[in-house]
Formats: structure tokens, C-alpha cells, sequence
């Protein structure tokens, strides 16, 4: 997925406490609308943006389908920001020897 995909899909902040929330343990989406108090609905939602962006996989568990967190769905976003960091740390290098000067 693209930097963008992942930027989009983290924007909204129920989809943030979403990832959390399926980071440590694989949750259903009964437990996921119980801890971040909307619909199952909406939290089915939420998790096909997830998903759709790469962030998100699904598990089945017996009849129940379990929500876990892709690590390496943020993999072009850190790619992205490696490629900016550079040129700040650049940024920050010559302002510091600019200010002992």
C-alpha cells in the first residue's frame, strides 16, 4: 500500500485506537465496538478502511473473525518519512553549526 493509503487510513482517530487496541491482542469486532463505544457497523467499517490500506489482517478463530495488526502495513510509511528525515536532520546539522559560529 502507499504512504497515502496508510496516511488516510490513520487521519481518523477511531481507526488509531482501533490499531491499539488489535496491536497487543486479535479482537472481533463485538469487542472492538465495546471498547471504542460505536457500532459494530461502524467498526466494521473503520476495519475494511484498515484493511484496505494494509494495515489490518483477519484471522479466523472457529465462527469468529479476528482483527490483528499488519506491522508491515507501515512499512511505505516509514519509508516515507525516512526519506524526509534526512534532510531534516541536514537542516538541523547546519543550524546548529550556524548558531556555534
Amino acid at each position: 500500500m502507499s504512504a497515502e493509503e496508510v496516511l488516510k487510513a490513520l487521519a481518523e482517530p477511531r481507526r488509531q485506537q482501533i490499531l491499539r487496541l488489535v496491536r497487543a491482542t486479535p479482537r472481533s469486532v463485538g469487542e472492538i465496538a465495546e471498547q471504542v463505544d460505536i457500532t459494530q457497523q461502524a467498526v466494521s467499517q473503520h476495519l475494511q478502511v484498515l484493511k484496505d490500506a494494509g494495515l489490518v489482517a483477519v484471522r479466523q478463530d472457529g465462527t469468529r473473525r479476528l482483527y490483528v495488526i499488519r506491522p508491515e502495513g507501515l512499512e511505505s510509511l516509514d519509508q516515507f518519512l525516512a526519506e524526509l528525515w534526512p534532510a531534516g536532520l541536514r537542516r538541523l546539522k547546519t543550524a546548529v553549526e550556524d548558531d556555534a559560529q
